[in-house]
């Protein structure tokens, strides 16, 4: 039985135009994903724009996070760094405050020999007891965590208990299933992306860690719901939905702001700032986002829904 499994939206970092943390925003966002049925809820990723925020700034997230999920729902706190020591204190800090589990992405900027990274997640795997997430994303990282890599990385750290793998070539999480999962059951693997849903849980896999989640997230766990049903019409339709959905991350890079439009667009009452350099989305990328929603789900406009 895996730890972490079905949907588990990244969750952006609500601020305010002064660049502080909007901790009411970031409560009515909790409370709305809670409601939507979500098992789990995952802080301070990519979304959570962790390398914008200064330590006491990851930290304070992570705690409004824990406080008010109240256990609720498992709450993942991402503690990655490209400093070892850093991420250890975050780590041992999301410990402390009650977390489920950590997600750690490898450090990036300089790439690492195979000896570094196993040495990093050693360093933070020896000193915390929580469950750990290995994060791969390469496109952002520069750096793979290869299949064969993450089995070593099993093997040789206890605490860790899963992965996402946000790649664009589902052949690589299908790898990880066939060299690791098939060894260690209870590893939980998650895609990143949202058209990966549907192929990783048919592959063996364990569910999505995917933005989508936080402005839709019944599609996910709809196609969820209908796979385990093996209602498959229901899958089908769900996926053809999901799979337009990596369009919106085009419309700007990084793409914080438009997940944070995009739930603004969906009836979440939240402040769409982020933190410099990035902006506020444009206007007319929001009509943009708003047509891609619109075709993907025939969402309804802001001014239909209910208020959060």
């Amino acid at each position: 039985m895996t730890l972490f499994h079905g949907l588990i939206p990244p969750v952006p970092t609500i601020v305010n135009e002064d660049y502080q943390i909007d901790t009411d925003g970031a409560k009515v966002v909790i409370d709305h994903l809670i409601d939507e049925g979500v098992n789990g809820l995952l802080f301070l990723g990519t979304l959570g724009e962790f390398t914008q925020l200064s330590l006491e700034e990851r930290k304070k997230v992570a705690e409004i996070a824990v406080e008010h999920v109240n256990g609720r729902v498992p709450v993942i706190i991402g503690t990655g760094s490209t400093n070892t020591r850093e991420a250890i204190q975050l780590s041992r800090h999301s410990e402390s405050i009650g977390a489920e589990g950590i997600i750690v992405i490898n450090p990036y900027y300089t790439p690492l020999s195979e000896e570094h990274l196993l040495y990093h997640y050693e360093s933070i795997g020896n000193v915390v007891g929580l469950p750990l997430l290995l994060y791969n994303f390469p496109a952002f990282t520069g750096q793979d965590l290869n299949p064969d890599l993450i089995k070593k990385l099993v093997e040789t750290i206890p605490t860790i208990s899963g992965i996402k793998d946000t790649v664009e070539s589902i052949g690589h999480i299908r790898e990880v299933l066939l060299k690791v999962k098939n060894e260690h059951p209870e590893f939980s693997v998650f895609c990143g992306y949202d058209d990966h849903l549907l192929p990783t849980l048919a592959a063996g896999g364990d569910g999505g860690i995917c933005a989508s989640g936080n402005f839709a997230p019944h599609l996910a766990l709809g196609l969820l719901e209908a796979f385990n049903n093996q209602d498959f019409r229901q899958v089908i339709e769900h996926h053809q939905r999901l799979v337009s959905i990596p369009q919106i991350y085009n419309l700007d890079t990084p793409f914080a702001n438009v997940i944070k439009e995009a739930m603004k667009q969906s009836g979440i009452e939240i402040s769409t700032h982020v933190f410099p350099p990035s902006r506020s989305l444009r206007e007319s990328k929001k009509k943009i986002l708003n047509d891609i929603l619109q075709g993907a789900d025939n969402l309804p406009t802001k001014a239909s829904r209910p208020k959060v």
